[in-house]
Order: structure tokens, then sequence, then C-alpha cells
């Protein structure tokens, strides 16, 4: 695990390149935020998280699965790590701060989740994306 990258992993980029290219800009990992967001737009009061759908126990991927070896390690880490994400969410709502939470399943048809970025940037509300 130590080989798992936190930042700056292949699907964070991607989102990067595309609000980039959206003309928008962000802070990267704001430490002093819950869970260290990984896009921070502090003008908007808006952070977006990028999600591993494995290592944050995506729901909703098509073949989710849970490795062979060591099933109570890895179910006991997987649901902490979304329990520690709903907590993170909370917590930043609380805040004030309006979260979008992008998964790494979405971003195969880069249209998709570009589209909804964009929605999400450009709303004036304090509604919350999943």
């Amino acid at each position: 695990m130590s080989r798992v990258r936190g930042k700056d992993s292949k699907p964070e980029m991607l989102v990067r390149r595309l609000v980039f290219g959206a003309g928008y800009r962000y802070r990267l990992h704001v430490a002093k935020l819950p869970g260290k967001p990984d896009l921070v737009f502090p003008g908007r009061h808006k952070v977006i998280f990028v999600h591993g759908c494995f290592w944050h126990a995506h729901p909703h991927r098509g073949n989710a699965r849970m490795p062979k070896s060591r099933i109570d390690f890895w179910s006991l880490k997987l649901l902490g790590n979304r329990q520690r994400d709903e907590r993170n969410d909370a917590a930043l709502s609380a805040m004030g701060w309006n979260v979008l939470t992008v998964w790494e399943c979405e971003l195969a048809d880069h249209a998709a989740p570009g589209a909804r970025i964009c929605a999400f940037l450009k709303s004036r509300s304090g509604a919350r994306v999943k």
C-alpha cells in the first residue's frame, strides 16, 4: 500500500486538466480543510474530491469485488475509508463549503464529468453534489 498515490493520481490529474481547461483556477490539497480536498476553490467556497472506486468503496461500480485474501482487514479498511469520507463531507458542509465527489469510474467518458464539474462550479446554490 505504500506505493498507492495519495496525490497526483491519474484520475486526479485528469480532473485537474478538465477544470484548468475550462478556465477555473484552484488550490491543491489544502491541509486546513477536513479531508484535504483534492481541488479547492476558495472564492467559490467549493471543493472537489477525486475518489478511486476501490479505495473509497464506490457502491455503484460494475465490477466491484473484495480481495480474496485478508477479507476481515479489507472490509474494515474500506468501511473506515467510506465513513471517514462521510465525516469529512459533513464537516465541510457545516463549514459552509459545497462538496463534489468525482469517482474514478466516471472519468472513462471525459464529457460527462467535465459537464458535471462545470455545472457544479457555475452554480451559486449551496446544494451538495454527490
